[in-house]
């Protein structure tokens, strides 16, 4: 019997060797004092820290390029509580397709089913490594979908598949993909994201964007299960205004909140997203380079045009 060979090991060590999905690695040049004036020991409700968590929100819009009219804020639980808030306030109205090919689509559909249970729900799957069939998702109901797969590595291509005309909504989990890829915030309803992923910040915070349309759905929908106050978003049948200007549900981590600034702070320094993405799509240029010449090893992604550049 012949043993199989084995793959030398690599002489050169990278600057950086953290490598995660979440946590991340900080940005170039990050150290402990670009939190030497975090608000630490003062109320977030104080004028200096809603003013703190405002600039997040705003620095936020501005480098992600959101619509005049679509909203912000910043909610609990990291990307997961942002997506949560989105299923459990929005799902229900209309029947529902959920997009799984990957573990967080998968999670998503399971919630929808097993906790929502929801009467009218699809779930369209695709194995590991490839994509269900866009074609088929019906927009007059609700999609729910994660655009950039973290655990597969396969994103979908483009916003060309989301029907400019849909009567549902588009509710995108966003969250490895944000900062690094282009999203058509036109053809997005619900966009949820974390500080962890593309920019190196620390969790336990998500974002949570909506489009006019998100919010009237929340303003003259009630769903038929109780809401845990984590997930309100509306009082009185009226959006709670104050979150997506920095009042948020619970008492966020100042020192998080510093971090997340530097974060973007350093995106706007550098180029703001246009160069956040070249950076990313230079990574996946590297890796795809070293794939083409490396024999054991390839892209899940069956597809070039969905390989994740995160």
């Amino acid at each position: 019997m012949i043993a199989p060979s084995v793959p030398p090991k690599p002489a050169v060590r990278p600057r950086n060797p953290n490598f995660s999905s979440g946590p991340c690695a900080k940005r170039p040049g990050w150290s402990p004092a670009v939190l030497n004036d975090a608000l630490l020991g003062r109320s977030h409700r104080a004028a200096p820290g809603k003013a703190r968590l405002a600039e997040v929100i705003e620095r936020s819009r501005a480098l992600l390029g959101l619509p005049d009219d679509y909203l912000l804020g910043i909610v609990p639980g990291s990307d997961t509580g942002a997506v949560e808030m989105a299923l459990w306030s929005l799902l229900g109205a209309r029947g529902v397709d959920v997009l799984a090919w990957e573990s967080f689509g998968s999670g998503w559909a399971r919630d929808a089913a097993r906790q929502l249970k929801l009467d009218d729900l699809r779930v369209l799957r695709a194995e590991y490594g490839a994509l269900p069939d866009l074609g088929a998702v019906d927009w007059a109901r609700d999609v729910v979908f994660v655009w950039n797969g973290t655990t597969s590595g396969v994103r979908v291509p483009d916003g060309d598949w989301i029907a400019r005309d849909r009567e549902g909504l588009a509710i995108c989990d966003a969250t490895s993909a944000a900062f690094a890829m282009a999203l058509p915030w036109e053809r997005l309803d619900v966009v949820t994201y974390s500080w962890q992923k593309v920019l190196g910040g620390e969790a336990a915070h998500g974002m949570l964007a909506l489009s006019p349309r998100a919010v009237e759905r929340l303003e003259s929908y009630v769903p038929p299960w109780p809401l845990p106050k984590l997930f309100r978003t509306v009082k009185d049948g009226r959006l709670n205004a104050g979150i997506f200007k920095g009042a948020t549900i619970n008492t966020p981590s100042m020192l998080c909140v510093e971090d997340a600034l530097d974060g973007l702070r350093w995106a706007e320094g550098i180029g703001g997203l246009d160069a956040l993405i070249a950076r990313s799509q230079a990574n996946l240029a590297a890796i795809a380079a070293w794939v083409a010449t490396t024999p054991w090893v390839d892209f899940l992604a069956k597809r070039a045009e969905t390989r994740s550049s995160t």
